[in-house]
């Protein structure tokens, strides 16, 4: 893809996929692919596979290549998919992003590996997503995710420098908005910025992000769809109005209760939202009654 196409293929609302499970704990491939039909039928611009909605951490490498195989091969025709591959060393992120473009993913996520999170120092972190970039034929996304990375931060340098190479075209932002202004005032034009959150998603497209990378999109896909549509063009007043209205319930969900409310709203919705993989725990069922009456108070039900 050349930068037009690559901007045109970033622009627009992404759901960060959820992976349901059954109450064993086994994956409901499914229930997975109901929920794609369902999406590839909204006005999403594609999909982040294995990310943290996707409780990466919680899959074996089996289970990851089966659920993004489900996710590339029921997206609809007009959309994207970023495949989140994420390890510690450069030589196994390498073989997991190979095996992502395999399948089929348009775009390859990189988080900072964390381990050995003292000796993760710039130079270091240059080289392992310069590495991993030149070893790919697919355009590779920094992932700024300080909650998910042992605390790890992606420096405006850094994410300046990286945007010079030749394979790395974007990163999407999910430290509350702490640093995506540096970001796209720091960073060439022609590197997508996307927000990680629907609770900033508007002050970051006014200064120039593409779009986001939302999780509340999961459950309602169509309507974080309109408030990007609204602010993309221009309609600025009853832009700022829905704003409003899809930040409360944004955090009436995924701000107060992160995967597992996530997946309760979508159960709400008739989506297959299931079972958070332990250690992770459902909602508790008064926190289900408030959730969906925080959704009814909204209109969202």
């Amino acid at each position: 893809m050349n930068k037009i196409q690559i901007r045109e293929s970033l622009s627009g609302v992404f759901a960060p996929i959820t992976t349901p499970f059954f109450e064993s704990g086994e994956v409901d491939y499914e229930g997975l692919r109901a929920n794609m039909r369902k999406y590839a039928a909204s006005k999403l611009a594609g999909y982040l596979a294995l990310g943290s909605n996707g409780e990466n951490k919680s899959l074996t490498a089996e289970e990851k290549f089966k659920v993004l195989e489900i996710i590339v091969r029921n997206k609809g025709v007009h959309q994207a998919v970023m495949a989140g591959c994420i390890a510690e060393s450069t030589m196994e992120t390498i073989d997991i992003a190979k095996k992502a473009e395999q399948i089929g993913a348009d775009f390859i996520t990189l988080l900072p590996p964390n381990y050995f999170k003292s000796q993760m120092t710039e130079p270091v972190l240059t080289t392992y997503f310069s590495d991993v970039a030149d070893a790919v034929g697919k355009p590779c996304l920094l992932y700024n995710a300080p909650q998910f990375s042992g605390g790890m931060v992606l420096s405006t340098k850094l994410v300046r420098q990286l945007a010079t190479h030749g394979n790395i075209v974007g990163v999407k932002d999910s430290s509350n908005a702490a640093s995506i202004d540096d970001y796209l005032l720091s960073c060439p034009e022609d590197f997508a910025v996307l927000a990680g959150s629907v609770n900033y998603m508007v002050p970051a497209m006014l200064n120039g992000a593409l779009g986001g990378i939302i999780s509340l999109s999961n459950a309602f896909p169509d309507p974080c769809w309109k408030l990007w549509h609204l602010i993309a063009t221009k309609q600025y007043a009853e832009g700022f109005a829905y704003n409003r209205k899809i930040v409360k319930v944004s955090r009436s969900v995924s701000g107060k209760g992160g995967v597992a409310a996530v997946k309760a709203a979508m159960d709400l919705v008739g989506l297959v939202g299931a079972f958070p993989r332990r250690p992770l725990l459902p909602l508790a069922p008064q926190a289900k009654d408030e959730l969906k009456a925080a959704l009814l108070a909204e209109g969202m039900l």
